[in-house]
């Protein structure tokens, strides 16, 4: 009998997976993964007729480095700077996310100073994703003076975190159960300096490019997302406030102390580029607003940074350093973990980029059973296939930079 050769499994490119309408006028184009509009390494396979783009395809998964998966061999505190890395532009509100999840999961309260502190980290830290994002859209569309203005109000705001935790890009800048740190002596008449500046700032951005011609002619009626395609592709932050509806987390499900201030949520109804820049521009005005008020807030509370909870937190360093007892119980935590009770938590933050979630699954032990992230920039990413559809090549490029996606927390 003859042999019959069996031929090895092979995995399809994933290119061949996907149907496209094409006749032999179409021509199919990638757009990335190595393109510096792109944003990082996003691959976007675009069915072209000329230059109308009848299909778009978001192609992920270049920066995957399995972050969800690393946290199930990590205990807790181990885990918390590995968040840095997923938004690097915004890291104090990835921090902030996962050590809010970890503080419902155990059932912690954490101190009044210790939560401004926050606040005022995860506003400044908003600030300048948001100028960061202004200056890259800019540039993207062929505005190169707006990019240097943006980035040189973005140093004194990293300044500004910096002086707090030593670090200007993945700042490690929170703590379950609290922040690390109290604030150094002059560091709010910095901040209270720094916004005195920043609205004259702002006003000279909008005076760049409000009533510009081509920065109007490249956004307006520019990647077009409805309100009924906002919801239906699960979009949040920005993109969908950009459709006309009014929702941030922050008014809707207050955490540390967004209850007790003061802000408006921005809305626009073009639901196009320049509705979502315009967004922006408000966004950083009323971050400025919630920081004007946590300052006098800040005065009024006491000394206290840290949760009071010794199976799950550490002791201060005075006690740890003079009391026995505090000593081996800051061991213990610090080699083996702290062990959550056996259960399941959703925490959703306000992250500068939209909905940013984490879901923890306990079993009991010093690590997760099961971590999931929920980023906003994975969704907003999906929207391609709506907006780009009918639509120009050189519009795609808008389209990407005004959509804010970063690919670090796209693929985790």
């Amino acid at each position: 009998m003859m042999a019959i050769e069996q031929q090895p499994n092979r995995l399809k490119p994933f290119f061949e997976n996907i149907s496209f309408d094409r006749d032999d006028n179409n021509m199919i184009l990638n757009l990335g993964p190595q393109h510096p509009s792109a944003h990082g390494q996003l691959r976007l396979i675009l069915e072209l007729s000329g230059e109308k783009i009848i299909k778009a395809i978001p192609d992920i998964g270049y920066m995957h480095r399995g972050i969800e998966k690393m946290a199930e061999n990590m205990i807790y505190n181990e885990f918390l700077p590995v968040t840095d890395r997923m938004d690097y532009i915004a890291a104090t509100s990835n921090n902030y996310g996962f050590a809010l999840a970890v503080e419902k999961l155990i059932g912690i309260e954490i101190p009044r100073r210790a939560q401004i502190i926050r606040m005022l980290l995860l506003e400044i830290n908003r600030i300048s994703s948001h100028l960061f994002w202004l200056a890259t859209h800019a540039l993207d569309i062929g505005a190169m003076t707006v990019f240097l203005y943006a980035y040189r109000e973005r140093e004194f705001a990293m300044d500004l975190i910096e002086d707090y935790c030593g670090a200007r890009l993945t700042h490690s800048s929170i703590r379950i159960g609290g922040v690390p740190l109290d604030l150094r002596e002059g560091w709010l008449e910095k901040l209270s300096e720094y916004l005195d500046k920043l609205p004259e700032a702002i006003k000279t951005y909008e005076g760049l490019l409000d009533e510009n011609r081509i920065w109007k002619m490249r956004l307006e009626n520019v990647g077009i997302l409805t309100k009924e395609a906002a919801q239906s592709w699960g979009a949040s932050g920005i993109m969908i406030r950009g459709s006309g509806i009014e929702w941030d987390i922050r008014k809707e499900e207050p955490y540390e102390l967004y209850n007790e201030v003061e802000f408006d949520v921005p809305v626009a109804f073009t639901c196009d580029c320049y509705g979502r820049y315009k967004l922006y521009m408000e966004e950083m005005r009323q971050s400025m607003r919630i920081l004007r008020q946590l300052i006098p807030m800040y005065k009024d509370t006491k000394p206290q940074i840290m949760a009071d909870a010794p199976e799950f937190i550490s002791a201060p360093k005075e006690q740890i350093m003079t009391q026995n007892y505090s000593l081996m119980q800051h061991f213990v935590l610090v080699t083996q973990g702290m062990k959550p009770p056996v259960g399941e938590v959703y925490v959703a933050t306000e992250s500068p980029k939209g909905e940013l979630g984490y879901y923890i699954n306990s079993q009991g032990g010093a690590n997760p059973y099961r971590l999931k992230i929920r980023t906003p920039s994975f969704w907003n990413c999906s929207l391609f296939q709506e907006i780009m559809c009918n639509s120009y090549l050189p519009d795609a490029i808008a389209m990407i930079a005004s959509s804010n996606i970063l690919l670090g927390e796209t693929d985790r």
